[in-house]
This record gives structure tokens, C-alpha cells and sequence, in this order.
């Protein structure tokens, strides 16, 4: 029969509240976030929300003769910019929010400053040398 260390589960029940909680925040944070972009022409700008969603998009450079086509590739373009833009933004809230704790790859290892090379053969042997 096991014995139950108490304050383990303690330990761990209150690292996942801990956790909880960041999530919470790191979703709230993200509806507050928004990200602005132009395209590079600077015909249209596109307003993105931290999760990705579009707010808006408005022509704010001079129609000076442009094409349809020509309209058509500036709005892709900021559209494209702005998803990047709301990547960069997600990338950027979660390593505020969440920075201090490992990856999960890191989570297996007897060493997590240890660096993965990801190479092994079939036998399950780090090709670097050494068994995992």
C-alpha cells in the first residue's frame, strides 16, 4: 500500500490553482489586447484583437486611381499583417504571464536545462550518446 504525502498534493493541488489563474488572466489580457497594422502600401489599416479575431478595417491612405485588384492585394496584405501582428501579440502576453515556468518538453527531463536534440534512433537512444 502507498503512503500519501499530503503536502505534495497540497503542493501540486496549489500549483494548478496557480496555473488556473494565469490562464484566466492570460485569457482576459487577451480580449483587452488589440493590434494595429497597415499594408505596406498604406492604403488600408486592419485593427486585430490579441486572440485573433478582426475589429475593423478602414481604407486611411488616398484612393488615388488604384484598381480593384490593387485594393484587393493591399487588404490581404494588412489581413495577412495582421494575423502576424496578433501571433506576435499571443507569443508576447503568454511568455509576460507565463515565463517563469518550464515547457512542457522540459517537464520529463532528470535535467531541463538540458537541451533536446529531438535525435534518436528506434531503440529510444539519444543519437547526441546516452540512453533516455
Amino acid at each position: 500500500m502507498r503512503e500519501i504525502d499530503e503536502a505534495w498534493i497540497e503542493e501540486a493541488v496549489s500549483a494548478y490553482r496557480r496555473i488556473e489563474e494565469r490562464q484566466a488572466e492570460f485569457r482576459r489580457s487577451l480580449a483587452d489586447i488589440e493590434v494595429s497594422v497597415r499594408s505596406p502600401d498604406g492604403l488600408i489599416e486592419v485593427v486585430v484583437a490579441g486572440e485573433g479575431g478582426v475589429r475593423n478595417v478602414a481604407v486611411v491612405g488616398a484612393l488615388r486611381n488604384q484598381s480593384a485588384a490593387e485594393i484587393n492585394r493591399s487588404i490581404q496584405a494588412a489581413l495577412h499583417a495582421a494575423k502576424d501582428g496578433a501571433e506576435w501579440a499571443r507569443r508576447r502576453l503568454h511568455q509576460d504571464i507565463f515565463g517563469e515556468y518550464p515547457s512542457l518538453s522540459d517537464l520529463g527531463r532528470a535535467d531541463p536545462g538540458a537541451r533536446d536534440t529531438g535525435r534518436r534512433d528506434t531503440g529510444g537512444r539519444d543519437l547526441e550518446g546516452g540512453r533516455r
